[in-house]
């Protein structure tokens, strides 16, 4: 029996790297794990992917994936279909997922003209949840909510279906607890099975993007939380510099970062029409 309140498939997922830069390092090893909607046993995926560069010494002290692990493996590029396809419209879910795993992912995605459309999925980070409730590292989540000791950890398998586990024990054990946050605001039974409000529990919903180069300000409008327009609007930056856009869109900035310039863009030009 399916444990979680879907309303869509919800996938738990976990990446093994070259390194820890969203944008730059490339994906080593992914495993997904996928709760349907219509009930059925949980879906496993787990893949060794070639990253098509140097892999780190460092890297490989971690997780212990090297050129040879790597030599005879598909590249991101031969996967990208199959692993779209499987996701499908998925909701997503991991363990510091939305800083690294989730918009490193969509990067790799959009390099081979695939877009996640991560603004249309609900996402929980496991541990955000975790951090917020009981600040903790994963292997100490699992010893605390689940009473057994992680091993084989940095294995993105391993890692993702203990992940599956702190979040069966984090339901349980919030299941009526309230929540104070930073600014003393009550917030009622945060934690409970129901995506949208893990969702909204895990991310934080003034920030628009994994690198936090955008924000939302008080009248909920975009702007930039960066450089020499910080806390301005787009459309106070593009009354003083419209080069700045375009700017943006040649640096080395996020796939969502862009994908909100774009958008900007494009709307500027409807309506200029």
């Amino acid at each position: 029996m399916n444990p979680f309140q879907l309303k869509r498939d919800l996938i738990f997922l976990d990446l093994e790297t070259t390194g820890v830069h969203v944008i730059r390092d490339r994906i080593l090893q992914i495993a997904m794990i996928k709760y349907r909607k219509n009930e059925g046993e949980p879906i496993e995926f787990n893949q060794i992917v070639n990253p098509g560069i140097p892999i780190p010494d460092e890297a490989f002290k971690v997780h212990g994936i090297g050129p040879k692990e790597v030599a005879n493996k598909p590249s991101f590029k031969e996967l990208a279909q199959e692993l779209f396809d499987f996701i499908g419209d998925a909701d997503l879910a991991g363990y510091n997922s939305l800083r690294f795993d989730i918009p490193l992912l969509a990067e790799e995605f959009y390099r081979y003209g695939f877009d996640l459309q991560l603004d249309k999925r609900q996402m929980i980070d496991v541990q955000r949840i975790f951090y917020k409730m009981e600040p903790r590292t994963l292997k100490a989540a699992y010893q605390f909510y689940c009473g057994k000791d992680l091993t084989n950890a940095h294995d993105a398998l391993a890692d993702t279906r203990a992940t599956v586990d702190v979040l069966f024990g984090q339901l349980e054990r919030y299941k009526n607890v309230d929540f104070v946050n930073e600014d003393g605001e009550l917030v009622q039974t945060p934690v409970r099975n129901d995506i949208k409000a893990l969702n909204d529990f895990t991310n934080d919903l003034g920030t628009i993007d994994a690198t936090q180069r955008l924000k939302l300000n008080e009248k909920s409008e975009i702007v930039f939380n960066f450089g020499k327009y910080v806390n301005q609007t787009f459309d106070e930056v593009w009354e003083k510099e419209q080069n700045y856009f375009s700017w943006i869109l040649d640096k080395e900035f996020s796939y969502q970062v862009k994908k909100v310039i774009q958008n900007y863009l494009l709307e500027k030009k409807k309506n200029n029409k």
